[in-house]
């Protein structure tokens, strides 16, 4: 009896080890291929600082470049509305009028504008978009840093100028005009918000549901991310020196917006320690433990806004004002110990953080929004 035949040649016993290892490197290159086009991310400069804009999902490189081109103009289109660096701007062209001179701007500063009015009323003037000139004469604008705090009597002569009842807005003509001369306005505050709400639409409005902006860090995040669910992004540990994340926040079809002093201080020769955030109702730097604020809100704008104004008012005043306007607020207050023989209180510029601990209160608003955290070992 004759051995069966091989149902393969000798030859074709040889391809077939090769046509599977082709068909392998294949199937995981289109794998990988859309593992990297789960997320596209665009970016640049702007507005002083860095931007980014994430997508889940895949984007045709025309596209990309049509988006990219979207999101650079309309980051301009701010600039030249609310820059104060640059002498043409529509901000710049209003603060060197003269008292008296309605200025018609652009319905974007003019939101912006009217944003600043509203947080300003309902936080009792602890946000004030007129503060620019105490901020220069502390040495956290354009002028250089100091070593020693400005005199009483400059500070004084500046408060004259400072108030937000210099302003008078006319929403109908979407104007505004100073009622004294040497008024000055800078928007920056919520300037940055407003751009990250601008990108936002400009995405959505082009078809995409699910991306993140980010604008010198303000954010904003629709949809899911990659993978699915909301997207997730992190509370910064408040201190000097590196970065570390203090809580992860689920972020989804709203903005966040984080104010702080705890990059930006000089000290002086007697170790006293001042923060850049300048409270416009006293003409100095805060000077209370709250080392942070973040503030979720549907808008960036207001979150940016709400932000400083909760960090100006402080750990306590600031906690109740977001919990009256149903904010979703979360602080990080500095453990302090106030150094024998001052006379100072826990809040004041003499006290002193005890060893860089902090305690965290948020109001129920916020509650919903915070992802386990992994150092507690809760995994609920």
């Amino acid at each position: 009896m004759s051995e069966p035949k091989p149902l393969l040649s000798g030859r074709a016993r040889w391809l077939v080890p090769v046509l599977l290892l082709v068909l392998l490197v294949v199937s995981v290159h289109r794998y990988q291929v859309a593992v990297t086009t789960l997320r596209v991310e665009l970016g640049g400069e702007a507005l002083g600082t860095t931007w980014s804009v994430k997508l889940a999902g895949e984007l045709a490189p025309e596209r990309q470049r049509s988006l990219q081109a979207a999101l650079e103009n309309a980051l301009a289109r701010v600039d030249a509305q609310m820059s104060t660096w640059r002498d043409d701007s529509e901000l710049s062209r209003f603060n060197l009028l003269g008292a008296d001179a309605p200025f018609v701007f652009s319905p974007e500063a003019f939101a912006v504008f009217a944003i600043s009015e509203e947080v300003a009323v309902r936080s009792g003037g602890a946000f004030d978009v007129t503060v620019g000139p105490l901020v220069d004469a502390w040495g956290f604008g354009a002028r250089p840093r100091r070593a020693t705090a400005p005199e009483a009597e400059q500070l004084a002569s500046l408060r004259r100028d400072v108030g937000r009842h210099w302003l008078r807005l006319d929403a109908v003509e979407r104007s505004v005009e100073k009622r004294r001369a040497g008024v000055r306005v800078d928007l920056s505050a919520v300037a940055k918000g407003y751009a990250v709400d601008l990108l936002a639409q400009t995405v959505s409005e082009r078809g995409h549901a699910n991306f993140l902006v980010e604008i010198g860090g303000e954010l904003r995040g629709a949809g899911e991310r990659p993978g699915g669910g909301p997207w997730r992004v992190a509370i910064e540990e408040p201190r000097e020196e590196g970065r570390q994340v203090h809580r992860i926040v689920a972020l989804s079809d709203a903005a966040m917006a984080t104010s702080g002093d705890y990059r930006n201080f000089f000290t002086d020769d007697a170790g006293r320690r001042f923060s850049h955030t300048i409270d416009p109702r006293t003409g100095s730097p805060i000077a209370h433990p709250l080392a942070s604020v973040t503030v979720v809100h549907p808008s960036a704008a207001w979150a940016d806004a709400w932000a400083t104004a909760l960090n100006v008012l402080g750990p306590e005043a600031g906690y109740a004002r977001a919990e009256s306007e149903g904010l979703a607020a979360y602080f990080l207050v500095r453990e302090q110990d106030p150094e024998p023989g001052l006379g100072s209180d826990p809040g004041s510029a003499d006290a002193h953080p005890t060893d860089g601990a902090f305690e965290a209160r948020w109001t129920p608003a916020f509650e919903p929004l915070l992802l386990p955290d992994p150092r507690s070992g809760d995994d609920s």
